[in-house]
């Protein structure tokens, strides 16, 4: 998922998809604290991806201020 493809979608989409993505990151967090976690980079992209979509809605929020 990259900033042009977030971009393109409305607020509402995006706040879904963080909510996804913290679901996400949560069931990663759990994995690894049981052990089950084979692939640890998965934690970094959910929270990159999170991360993404919050400055993403947040240049929204300022283009509408404006």
């Amino acid at each position: 998922m990259n900033a042009n493809e977030l971009r393109e979608k409305s607020a509402d989409q995006l706040r879904e998809e963080l909510a996804n993505l913290k679901k996400e990151s949560f069931n990663l967090r759990f994995q690894q604290a049981t052990g089950q976690l084979e692939n640890t980079a998965g934690i970094k992209a959910a929270r990159r991806n999170a991360a993404r979509v919050k400055t993403i809605l947040n240049e929204k929020a300022a283009q509408a201020a404006e």
